[in-house]
């Protein structure tokens, strides 16, 4: 194939034409039509028996003051009269109102009521404030 030269080939325009996909349209996706319930049927209230009132509540104990000796949270000084019947208390620092109910035996509730001068149910106790202990009187 020597000596053979070929005519070269013709060059071959090629047109491309873009076609332009259209785009779709969306479509809203249909809201689904509620279906109608039937309402529960109305039912009255039942009958309330007769109210029974409580039992009387149980009264607090209600003694003299026993000494159990001194504690970490009760370790200020107290008073008795002539036959040894304790009557106060004065609170020390780092006292509270509950170790001091603790110490003499006497419930909390009823060393407040004997004491309602004794601010935020026994919370707020001072140094040097005196502690009713005699459970015939209020302080």
């Amino acid at each position: 194939m020597a000596g053979c030269a070929g005519e070269p080939a013709p060059a071959v325009t090629v047109t491309i034409t873009p076609t332009v996909t259209p785009t779709p349209t969306p479509s809203p996706t249909p809201t689904p039509t509620p279906v109608p319930t039937e309402e529960a049927a109305l039912i009255p209230n039942p009958t309330v028996p007769d109210l029974v009132p409580n039992a009387e509540p149980v009264p607090l104990p209600q003694g003299p003051a026993a000494d159990q000796g001194a504690t970490p949270g009760a370790r200020g000084t107290t008073t008795a009269d002539g036959a040894g019947a304790l009557l106060t208390y004065t609170v020390v620092e780092g006292d509270a109102f509950f170790d001091i109910a603790q110490r003499f035996n006497i419930p909390v509730q009823l060393l407040l009521t004997m004491n309602p001068s004794v601010p935020g149910l026994g919370e707020n106790i001072y140094i040097k404030q005196v502690i009713n202990l005699d459970w015939t009187t209020t302080r």
